[in-house]
């Protein structure tokens, strides 16, 4: 059975998108991961997905793919869907956080892929976007 999980992210994402908001992925990198190594902290990155800043996404039920610049160079991601901690509004922190997989628990903090572009610089442009409200009326999904 196909899990939920990819069809929730889609549906956030597009409410997102409706509401005029910015959705932001929070992802656990590991070697299946392939993003700038420069922007992973403590093991993950957190990444703009909304239209504007991506070109040619994709979420289909194992992977979230697009091309991205950081710091003007253009990047193409790749994430698997298992790896996704959380998708949210940036505006307000409203969306939904995700379980991580057993396997991904396990991996090392902040190993991040061979294909990885390592020393770029996160971008000065503008302030973190807030971490989701603790204690909010998100549940959990498996």
């Amino acid at each position: 059975m196909v899990s939920t999980k990819p069809y929730l992210i889609r549906a956030i994402y597009e409410w997102c998108v409706d509401q005029g908001f910015t959705p932001y992925l929070a992802v656990q990198v590991d070697k299946h991961t392939h993003v700038p190594s420069g922007y992973v902290h403590e093991g993950q990155i957190l990444l703009n997905i909304g239209p504007e800043a991506t070109h040619q996404l994709k979420i289909d039920n194992e992977l979230v793919t697009f091309q991205a610049r950081f710091n003007g160079v253009a990047h193409q991601i790749v994430a698997p869907i298992n790896n996704v901690i959380a998708i949210y509004a940036r505006e307000n922190g409203q969306g939904m956080a995700f379980e991580i997989s057993g396997a991904l628990e396990n991996s090392p903090a902040g190993t991040a892929p061979d294909s990885a572009v390592a020393g770029t610089e996160p971008p000065d442009e503008s302030p973190p976007p807030p971490s989701p409200p603790r204690g909010s009326h998100l549940k959990v999904i498996k």
